[in-house]
């Protein structure tokens, strides 16, 4: 048989010869601590599972007493050994055990040819992560996108052994986020007018309502993803202005923003009010988001309003600061504080680097690296956690697969080859900013991506490329091997009812 299309490749895969026909399907059997995961995989296989157990062939789960894998996140590790007799998959932890029997399902949908009987080659795969942080972002201010398919790429993240989704909530375009505090956030800063995109002038938008984050968290947490919400502060504010203008340095008008790009309208930094509003945010990402981190955006504030405005020069010289810039720094050490107070991590995009040379950067503070790699390093010189997910290394989805005008997305170009290319720790790090590397995204923002359609051929196949970067050791990566399992990859995907490139990989 040819090499399966394993996505991200395992850390070892040794092909013995000969095949595994499952001509009644598969009977499972494990003990209760797996009973999630097995359930969970019944889903995603169904017509896999045998009615009857007469013929069937077993998929044994058994638990091992491994206690940590490479990363030292306890229970990741697992093995697989398929043989005539049946199939073994061994695993110390809940993790490990869900990644085995989502390598396993990537085999069972590949190894489907056409709707028919399944046959899977006789392996041992034992396999183990590279990085903790293995994430995909997506925005739904820019556009807003169902419950329904959120849940369908957290299950395809999963598969490619991804565990975090990085929920974009908040921006210029649309709040997404229930804060009971502050009812105009949804009844205004959700919608928006759209004359641009449409033959006629729409409102447009939404927003997630408390059920619907639970029911995302909840999918997510039964296939071992993270749900890390990010709420953009205290730029990108268009929508939160729009809804409460006595928070912004000129008190408006505001609208919430049908053009794409940087705007002025920021938070206010001499405005106390500004603070009641991030204590309510938080109160209520706490209670409906379990995940131990919370972003908070901090990326690309025009300080124009902040130079102009009186009681920000007030607060500038009330705090001994000496540059405009510097605000920013104070007001991320409050949201900082006020997250770590409510036992939290916060996250920032690069820019929380800047204007820190009198109050500096929170400690615990991840600092996300966006604009290139010199972020990351800077973050980790200093000591910080950093995630890389640089534009410049095909991190960013939402550009084209290909320069050319009959490619959707925009701004720049990220071939397959590109994302393929990206690795979390990068040249110009010692031993110590290495270890603080937790590892890296892809991200799709979706100023141009107005359907979840279009979203799933901007994410696939680049989305493997990037797991692959984020899982595997790294001497077992090769483009050629990658290029080499996308027919088979892309039956998955098939399986999947996933909308994919198909084009060149370089």
């Amino acid at each position: 048989m040819t090499i399966p299309g394993i996505v991200p490749i395992p850390a070892t895969l040794n092909i013995h010869g000969g095949s595994l026909p499952i001509p009644r399907g598969f009977e499972i059997r494990a003990d209760g601590a797996f009973s999630n995961e097995t359930a969970v995989f019944k889903t995603q296989v169904p017509f896999a599972i045998a009615k009857e157990l007469n013929g069937a062939v077993p998929i044994v789960c058994e638990k091992t007493t491994a206690k940590s894998d490479a990363t030292g996140r306890e229970g990741e590790c697992y093995e697989i050994s398929i043989s005539p007799e049946g199939i073994q998959c061994r695993a110390s932890g809940n993790r490990g055990m869900y990644h085995a029997l989502q390598t396993l399902r990537q085999l069972i949908l590949a190894g489907r040819a056409d709707g028919g009987e399944i046959e899977l080659p006789l392996a041992n795969i034992v396999d183990t992560p590279r990085f903790p942080w293995r994430g995909f972002m997506l925005d739904t201010s820019r556009h807003f996108y169902s419950v329904a398919f959120i849940k369908k790429m957290i299950d395809a993240a999963s598969m490619h052994h991804l565990n975090v989704f990085h929920w974009h909530l908040t921006d210029d375009q649309g709040w997404r986020l229930p804060v009971k505090a502050y009812p105009k956030l949804t009844e205004v800063g959700a919608w928006r007018h759209d004359s641009k995109t449409t033959w006629q002038d729409l409102v447009v938008g939404g927003f997630y309502s408390e059920q619907d984050i639970r029911e995302v968290v909840d999918w997510a947490a039964a296939r071992h993803v993270d749900v890390v919400p990010e709420v953009d502060l205290p730029g990108h504010a268009s929508a939160i202005l729009a809804a409460y203008p006595e928070l912004g340095c000129t008190g408006g008008p505001y609208k919430v923003e049908d053009r794409y790009g940087i705007f002025q309208e920021v938070l206010c930094a001499g405005n106390d009010g500004i603070f009641p509003l991030f204590e309510a945010i938080f109160d209520d990402l706490v209670r409906l988001f379990p995940s131990k981190y919370v972003h908070i955006g901090g990326d690309e504030v025009k300080f124009n309003r902040w130079e102009e405005c009186p009681k920000c020069k007030a607060r500038l010289e009330s705090l001994g600061l000496e540059k405009i810039p510097q605000l920013q720094s104070w007001i991320t050490v409050r949201l900082a504080n006020m997250l770590e107070a409510r036992g939290k991590t916060p996250i920032g995009w690069d820019e929380v680097l800047e204007g820190t040379e009198v109050l500096g950067l929170p400690k615990d503070m991840i600092v996300m690296s966006w604009r290139g790699r010199e972020g990351g390093i800077e973050a980790s010189s200093k000591g910080h956690p950093v995630i890389m997910t640089a534009l410049t290394d095909g991190c960013y989805v939402n550009f084209k697969h290909l320069d050319s005008p009959e490619e959707p997305g925009h701004l720049e170009v990220a071939t397959i080859e590109k994302s393929y290319s990206m690795d979390p720790v990068v040249p110009g790090m010692n031993e110590a900013q290495e270890a603080l590397v937790l590892g890296g995204q892809c991200n799709l923002w979706s100023e141009v991506i107005y359907a979840s359609r279009i979203a799933e051929y901007m994410y696939f196949p680049r989305m493997g490329a990037i797991a692959e970067a984020l899982w595997s050791p790294k001497e077992r990566r090769s483009l050629e091997s990658f290029e080499a399992r996308l027919p088979s990859y892309g039956k998955t995907l098939d399986a999947l009812d996933m909308t994919r490139y198909k084009g060149p990989v370089r």
